[in-house]
């Protein structure tokens, strides 16, 4: 029966998490490429059951001729449906792109906004979305919840939650601001590359040690919490 454990030491063993994944995974962003919080918010949008790498080849084209909000709200349907076709659901995140930047163009002048209660307001925009945004364009900082950072926070006994709000929530009650952007990056790094929903790579995890291993076999548990490597190869699925 595992002890329970502490809010004080629960806070210290995810600040000595958040320093390891760090040292393995220092550059701590989004693998999609854009250049403005338009971009950014875009690429975000169309990442959803997509890979980032997907999302890279289609932006470029994409950008070029609708390369801002007010571009796209004038878009046709037809023309953007064609040109992101290739990253899934392209009916309903055609719809999404064109609303969102309608919304903006209306209400900020074309401009995407800082603030959470103004971003989740747009055509498919959640709190993940709007955290990604906030936190890569305004360095505001916001915990983004995807379905490794789901899968991690419960297997490293963070939450008990599956709802990604009140994951968010419970994630920033034991971090502090700074690193709520950066160590949730982390997690979905770490999530593809080890942390697999199926078979958690145990065996190169460099954060063995403090990790319950909540929901995960005991075969996958023979890991030596001494190996820090972390295998290549890994394909990167959106956020």
């Amino acid at each position: 029966m595992r002890t329970r454990e502490s809010r004080a030491a629960l806070k210290e063993r995810a600040a000595r998490i958040a320093e390891s994944l760090a040292r393995l995974y220092p550059a701590a962003r989004i693998s999609l490429d854009f250049a403005t919080p338009w971009q950014c918010l875009a690429a975000t949008i169309l990442s959803a059951q997509c890979t980032d790498e997907r999302v890279n080849q289609v932006t470029p084209a994409l950008f070029r001729e609708f390369p801002d909000a007010r571009a796209t709200a004038g878009a046709p349907a037809a023309r953007i449906r064609e040109l992101i076709a290739t990253t899934g659901f392209f009916r309903e995140k055609t719809k999404s792109l064109i609303g969102a930047a309608r919304l903006l163009v209306e209400r900020h002048g074309g401009e995407v906004p800082p603030e959470m209660e103004q971003l989740i307001a747009l055509r498919g925009v959640g709190r993940k979305t709007a955290n990604v945004v906030r936190g890569h364009v305004f360095g505001k900082p916001g915990f983004v919840v995807d379905t490794h950072v789901r899968r991690l926070t419960r297997r490293l006994g963070f939450t008990r939650n599956t709802a990604p709000d009140k994951i968010e929530r419970d994630m920033n009650a034991i971090l502090a601001p700074p690193e709520w952007t950066p160590f949730s990056m982390r997690l979905i790094l770490h999530g593809r590359r080890v942390c697999h929903a199926r078979s958690p790579r145990c065996e190169v995890c460099a954060i063995f040690s403090e990790c319950p291993k909540f929901g995960v076999a005991p075969l996958a548990m023979k890991a030596s919490s001494h190996n820090t490597r972390v295998p290549g190869g890994h394909k990167d699925t959106g956020i």
